[in-house]
């Protein structure tokens, strides 16, 4: 018997919706994450078991253990979230293969689901890498991410179900759920805070203090969240590209860069660093105390009407980066 609570595997330290379309269409067209991405990006839910009304004890009895699930973000609310995850096997690499996820509020709940979730990938074109980028053997390549409802505040139990080795492999984990009137970070339809960003120009070219990317990006420092919020439409993402507590600040600062080259005649993109002169001892930097933060790395896509139309926290992929994007457009 598999126990439905168990430890959480860490793939994101610190901290929308789910993807659609073929997520292999910005998989580099070589080498082997993109056939590992065609089996996992497509899931349906008469992919896998239905409920029947077993408990989700019972759904995890009539599968295979084995893998560990690490969550990739830690703020959830009663109503629809993205639940993003990876599976891990006990070698430590990320498990490949289609994947979706069953809920209960107590294992010995009804189980509700199966809820697809598509692999999304965190590896850019080469043009867009940095030093801190994802390369395709990274446990951090990938993220998978569902499309989850929440009925009431509490913890909750998660199965997630991988079809892999000729079965299923489910790996359990536990999210807390709050009301959303205890969540303070700006929603979906709230106004952005219209807090100024760092520049270029406000650190008088020092490009260095205000981006630990390596390469520095200052195609991201160019205007300030308070001068162009309300104006027109802006991918706000807070990230620390050398000192994130995960690893996934550096790959979605690349996407950002990536997406930019596509989209940013039609949007400004801002990068914004977190700790205050690059020191986690010195605390955060003002922008992300406005939106009351308190992880990363976090996007948000704010409309030309000021307010947020998506927000993702901890690891999301091109895929998820760009369909955030068209929120706004």
């Amino acid at each position: 018997m598999m126990a439905v609570i168990a430890a959480v595997f860490a793939l994101a330290g610190c901290g929308g919706s789910s993807d659609d379309g073929d997520s292999t269409r910005n998989v580099p067209e070589s080498g082997g994450l993109r056939e590992k991405l065609r089996a996992a990006g497509a899931p349906a839910a008469a992919d896998f078991p239905a409920v029947e009304g077993r408990s989700l004890q019972q759904m995890a009895d009539s599968m295979q253990g084995g893998p560990e699930v690490g969550l990739a973000g830690q703020t959830f609310t009663t109503g629809e979230n993205r639940l993003a995850f990876g599976v891990i096997d006990a070698q430590g690499s990320f498990v490949y293969g289609k994947t979706a996820v069953y809920v209960a509020p107590a294992p010995d709940a009804k189980a509700q689901g199966p809820f697809p979730a598509p692999a999304d990938v965190l590896v850019t074109d080469p043009a867009f890498k940095s030093r801190q980028a994802a390369s395709e053997s990274d446990l951090f390549a990938a993220v998978y991410g569902a499309d989850v409802k929440f009925s009431k505040p509490g913890n909750w139990s998660v199965l997630t179900v991988t079809q892999a080795g000729g079965g299923m492999l489910a790996a359990p984990t536990q999210v807390k759920v709050i009301p959303p009137q205890k969540d303070d970070i700006p929603e979906v339809g709230e106004a952005a805070p219209k807090v100024q960003t760092d520049t270029v120009a406000s650190a008088k070219g020092d490009e260095e203090s205000i981006d630990t990317r390596i390469p520095t990006a200052p195609e991201l420092h160019q205007e300030s969240f308070g001068d162009v919020v309300g104006k027109k439409p802006v991918a706000l993402l807070f990230a620390t590209p050398q000192l994130c507590q995960s690893r996934v600040c550096g790959p979605v600062t690349d996407i950002a860069l990536q997406l930019k080259s596509k989209y940013g005649k039609q949007m400004t993109f801002i990068h914004q660093e977190v700790y205050a002169d690059n020191d986690p001892n010195k605390g955060l930097r003002p922008p992300l105390t406005a939106f009351n933060l308190k992880s990363e790395p976090w996007l948000f896509v704010v409309g030309a009407d000021g307010k947020v139309t998506a927000r993702l926290e901890g690891s999301f992929g091109l895929n998820t980066f760009e369909n955030a994007i068209k929120t706004a457009l």
